[in-house]
């Protein structure tokens, strides 16, 4: 009895939280219809049941305060550095030394790695290019007299507060 109940909290952990994002979702794309909220709610319970098979709800638990921190850091970031490379690549006076890093990430491979990998490519002038056979990340940069190994640090440490610290196993 005892392992239905843990093995039906393991299922159910995320559920509610993930049914309700897919009901929003299905809400956004379909609208508030009658005809189409029942079937929203079963698609919606659906798909929570399945994400909670193939993702399961024992991983990162998400901080909001360090969630929105990076959430509003990020578009300002994103200005300055299209602005800098716009600038770097239209002035010929400004150097522009293109190469690239090698970054010794502290995440394991795995969701979260990739989350950062995905994260990084969005900013201006750095582009993931795989990984080294030693494991260390290889990232594209438009500089590289620019301190962009500091730069990866404090936006690995900025997700890995979102996450808590999580790591994937």
């Amino acid at each position: 009895m005892r392992d239905c109940i843990d093995r039906a909290r393991y299922v159910l952990g995320g559920s509610p939280a993930r049914a309700a994002f897919f009901l929003v979702f299905w809400l956004i794309l379909y609208g508030v219809k009658s005809s189409g909220l029942v079937v929203g709610v079963a698609a919606a319970i659906m798909a929570a049941w399945a994400s909670t098979r193939l993702l399961p709800p024992e991983g990162a638990r998400l901080h909001p305060i360090a969630l929105a921190r990076l959430v509003l850091r990020f578009p300002l970031q994103s200005i300055i550095g299209g602005v800098d490379v716009a600038r770097r690549a239209l002035d010929p006076r400004l150097p522009l030394r293109p190469g690239f890093v090698a970054y010794q990430p502290r995440l394991p491979s795995g969701p979260t790695r990739n989350a950062f990998c995905t994260f990084v490519g969005l900013l201006p002038g750095t582009l993931p290019a795989g990984s080294n056979e030693k494991g260390d990340l290889v990232i594209h940069c438009l500089d590289l007299g620019q301190p962009v190994i500091e730069q990866l640090a404090a936006e690995e440490t900025a997700l890995q507060k979102v996450l808590g610290g999580a790591r994937d196993g």
